[in-house]
């Protein structure tokens, strides 16, 4: 059994998530001990670390609990878990686009300015006047 800190450290998850995460239903409550420690065991360490990765990749709380309690069936098919991370993809790829897009206006705008002074500063024209820029980002 694991106290509510070494969760932590194992998980590299901070304590004020994991306490977050059993108010919001993602980690089951632990048990108490005599004094009202929480103890964790094996499962929840299994739980949070799962957590965490989904979050590093990305995925939002509500997908996360979708996704758990999808794998509380094993014989159940993994269409919706495969439908689930197909739409993050797709959520990050357009992500990644208007990132591109926004990453090439920054170029744009930095390449025209030869760092003269504030009085005649093309960065921030471009910036107060939308209508400067090359297209939408």
């Amino acid at each position: 059994m694991y106290s509510i800190g070494e969760l932590s450290k194992r998980t590299h998850v901070k304590v004020p998530t994991i306490r977050y995460y059993e108010q919001t239903g993602l980690v089951d409550p632990p048990e108490r001990t005599a004094g009202n420690q929480r103890r964790y065991g094996p499962p929840a360490l299994r739980r949070l670390s799962f957590i965490r990765h989904a979050r590093d990749l990305g995925f939002g709380a509500e997908a996360i609990r979708e996704l758990i309690d999808l794998s509380k069936d094993p014989d159940k098919p993994c269409a919706e878990a495969d439908r689930i991370a197909c739409d993050h993809l797709r959520t990050v790829e357009q992500r990644i686009a208007r990132l591109n897009l926004l990453k090439s206006e920054l170029e744009r705008i930095s390449s025209v300015c030869k760092s003269g002074k504030m009085a005649n500063c093309r960065v921030i024209e471009a910036i107060a006047d939308y209508a400067l820029c090359d297209g939408d980002h």
